[in-house]
């Protein structure tokens, strides 16, 4: 074996082969070990006919490299919107727009206002100490000039280590440099005497008069300058302004802090592995009435777990909770802007309402209705939408629904029609341009509301019709309302909006709570496109008080100060409490007007703006003008009021009666009803009857008829069982 392994040293080898033994095993591509099979099989002949083959060789075939993983840097189109990211702007962010610059000035204003007055409080301090150390300085300038004339700083000193080294040669070069620097200190200091001292007689001779105010000035300045050298280091004459509530800037420091100490354990990790987890792509800068920081979370983290984390977020900046506010930024789900106003929202003054002075609203178009908490306004709109509004007792949510009121009846070409059920008359003041107006929760309110709605679905179906008649003159290409056919007269399109203040006491009737439910969610789908526009607000948000069908179906939302997840999902939608919008973190009365809007664009906290009463008559009365201009203002005795009802549905019927017949199909007595009022039952059918028959106690049933000898079957009433709910009705009036 010894002797069989040198002659395998000693012999010759074929290129490619290799010892077993030294052979390296690597892990190769299936091609690869394909062509090294294909080799093998190849050359087994050729191998077994070569005196030099070695079977205990193996062939290693040349690796196959395979494509690229990663791809190439070149060939790839540029980000357009990254063009010039890593420049620096030309001008500050809040120097671009007006409303950054008023931010700015305005937070400057209140900072020198406060420095100043912070100042002027001590000025008797500052007076006093000024007359005390002013003295001392007198003396204490005198006795720094004659030192410094003589020259004996520092040069002393030197002399003193000479003769303490018994070198008396560098004593005297010391002393007589000592000699030369005060020879012309002297000259300059004797001059500057004989200069002042000649230059007070000149004056006094010449009779130079100086103004009173430039004396005192002048004097003031001397004995701030002796006053300044007088006093002791430690000592200042100003206090410096450190009491009060002074802003922290906001630093990328401090912002590490605070995002380490929120408890997200993947942040905590990320930073203890690499230090840079936290960066910033841009650099803090001033936004309005604070700090804006654009933060990119560690990998894997999302800007939606540190919103959900904002009051501790708030903690640890030791800051307010209405002054820290944290929301997604654009990019990637894990980057975040944290914006950190000057002082807290709450002690903000919101501005102006911009149409509570002058203005008009195009109902087609946004117009103003919140602010963000940088101050930035944020626009509403009402065509094409509906809007839901919840919230707790004392959030403001009457509020912003006038509000919205308010905008439209700036539109004269709208049709303002709405209930109220709390029953303290918070939309009182638009009743003057409503067409139809109740205010309370009893059941003639209730009862009328319901029937409001049930018109509101037949007026879809009227619509409808038109629109799909316009759409054949190619005036309604989008087989929608547009502001042309709204604006055109007799087009029956006018945009019409309807509220429902306190929605929850209609939806939980017992007797129409469920089928105005039903209804409203076909309005809210059919009505979009056909220019009716609902506007509700509840603060009840539950699947009995709200039915889940209207809040699926409403595409503009906010939540104002809510009790629980619920409510506030049950308003924004599945999972948004999860996400980070959460409106538990307001507090009635205290925010009230705050809540999380959905719907207009990005999600986030919005305030509302607040009109009083007083400011609301205001509006109306510019409404009023407005509509009275344009001929759509409601007569007063058109107006339908729910104190008053507009029709008698049993008289009417008993009015409308077929002559001779002791029952009646539905059908045949809503056509004859819609002749006799088309304004009231124009559109109705056979189940809106039986609907508005129930609360009288008139019985609907199956009335069966033969029709040129054939029997039909439809639902139908008696005659008898209409008599006698008229009769009872009589007979429960109150007498006189």
């Amino acid at each position: 074996m010894t002797g069989s392994a040198s002659n395998q040293d000693d012999s010759p080898r074929r290129p490619g082969l290799f010892p077993l033994a030294s052979f390296a095993w690597t892990d190769q591509s299936s091609e690869s070990d394909q062509a090294s099979q294909d080799t093998r099989e190849g050359d087994d002949h050729e191998s077994q006919d070569d005196p030099f083959f070695d079977r205990e060789s193996v062939l290693v075939a040349a690796p196959v490299l395979g494509p690229a993983v990663d791809p190439p840097d070149d060939g790839v189109p540029p980000d357009r919107s990254r063009t010039g990211q890593g420049r620096a702007p030309i001008l500050p962010l809040w120097a671009r727009t007006g409303r950054g610059i008023r931010a700015m000035v305005t937070w400057w204003v209140k900072d020198v206002g406060y420095v100043v007055g912070y100042h002027v409080v001590r000025l008797p301090k500052y007076a006093a100490k000024t007359l005390l150390y002013a003295p001392v300085g007198l003396f204490a300038g005198i006795g720094r000039v004659l030192r410094w004339a003589s020259a004996e700083e520092g040069n002393w000193a030197l002399r003193q280590a000479a003769a303490d080294r018994n070198d008396p040669m560098t004593w005297l070069k010391l002393d007589k440099q000592r000699e030369r620097q005060s020879r012309w200190r002297w000259s300059v200091l004797i001059m500057a005497a004989i200069v002042i001292g000649a230059t007070v007689p000149v004056a006094i001779a010449m009779d130079v008069s100086v103004p009173d105010g430039a004396r005192l000035a002048a004097l003031g300045m001397l004995l701030l300058v002796l006053a300044r050298a007088g006093r002791p280091a430690d000592k200042p004459i100003t206090d410096r302004v450190s009491q009060g509530p002074r802003y922290r800037k906001l630093t990328a420091e401090l912002v590490r802090r605070g995002l380490l100490s929120i408890g997200i354990q993947a942040i905590n990790q990320a930073v203890a592995k690499d230090q840079h987890a936290i960066s910033f792509p841009r650099d803090i800068h001033r936004d309005g009435p604070g700090h804006l920081a654009i933060i990119d979370l560690p990998f894997g983290v999302e800007a939606a777990d540190v919103v959900a984390r904002r009051g501790r977020l708030a903690s640890a900046l030791r800051l307010p909770l209405d002054q820290v506010w944290p929301e997604p930024a654009s990019g990637h789900p894990g980057r975040l802007a944290l914006w950190v106003g000057y002082e807290p929202a709450s002690k903000m003054k919101q501005p102006e309402w911009p149409l509570l002075r002058a203005g008009s609203v195009d109902v087609f178009q946004p117009f103003l209705f919140a602010t963000t908490p940088r101050m930035e306004f944020i626009n509403a709109e009402l065509m094409y939408r509906n809007w839901l509004i919840g919230g707790q007792p004392g959030s403001g949510k009457t509020f912003l629904m006038r509000l919205l009121v308010l905008a439209a009846s700036l539109d004269p070409r709208v049709e303002l029609r709405g209930y109220e059920f709390k029953g303290v008359g918070d939309f009182k003041i638009v009743e003057p341009v409503c067409s139809e107006y109740g205010n309370g929760s009893s059941d003639q309110v209730i009862g009328r509301a319901a029937a409001l709605v049930k018109w509101l679905y037949a007026e879809c179906e009227r619509r409808a019709a038109r629109i799909s008649h316009y759409h054949e003159l190619g005036k309604a290409p989008e087989n929608k309302v547009t502001a042309e056919l709204a604006s055109l007269k007799g087009s029956g399109l006018h945009p019409l909006v309807v509220f429902l203040s306190e929605a929850q006491e209609l939806f939980q009737d017992k007797t129409h709570g469920k089928e105005a439910g039903e209804i409203c969610e076909k309005v809210i789908k059919l009505g979009r496109a056909l220019g009716v526009i609902l506007l509700i607000d509840t603060q009840i948000p539950d699947k009995d008080s709200l039915p889940t069908g209207i809040t699926r179906n409403v595409n503009t939302r906010m939540c104002m100060s809510v009790a629980d997840q619920v409510a506030n999902d049950m308003i924004l939608g599945t999972s948004m409490y999860r996400m980070g919008y959460r409106a538990t973190v307001f507090e009635p009365v205290a925010e009230a007007g705050w809540g999380i809007v959905v719907g207009l664009g990005k999600p986030g906290a919005r305030r509302g703006f607040e009109v009083d009463t007083d400011q609301a008559k205001h509006v109306i009365a510019r409404a009023i003008e407005l509509r009275v201009k344009a001929g759509t203002m409601p007569a007063p005795d058109e107006q339908t009021r729910a104190d008053a009802p507009a029709y008698d549905l049993l008289a009417d019927l008993a009015r409308v009666w077929p002559a001779g017949q002791d029952k009646a199909w539905n059908e045949a007595l809503c056509a004859r009803l819609a002749e006799l009022r088309p304004e009231v039952y124009g559109g109705w059918q056979s189940e809106q009857l039986t609907s508005a028959l129930k609360p009288h106690g008139v019985k609907v049933g199956d009335i069966g008829r033969r029709i040129n000898g054939k029997k039909y079957t439809r639902r139908g009433i008696r005659r008898s069982s209409l008599a006698q709910a008229i009769a009872e009705r009589d007979r429960n009036l109150p007498t006189d």
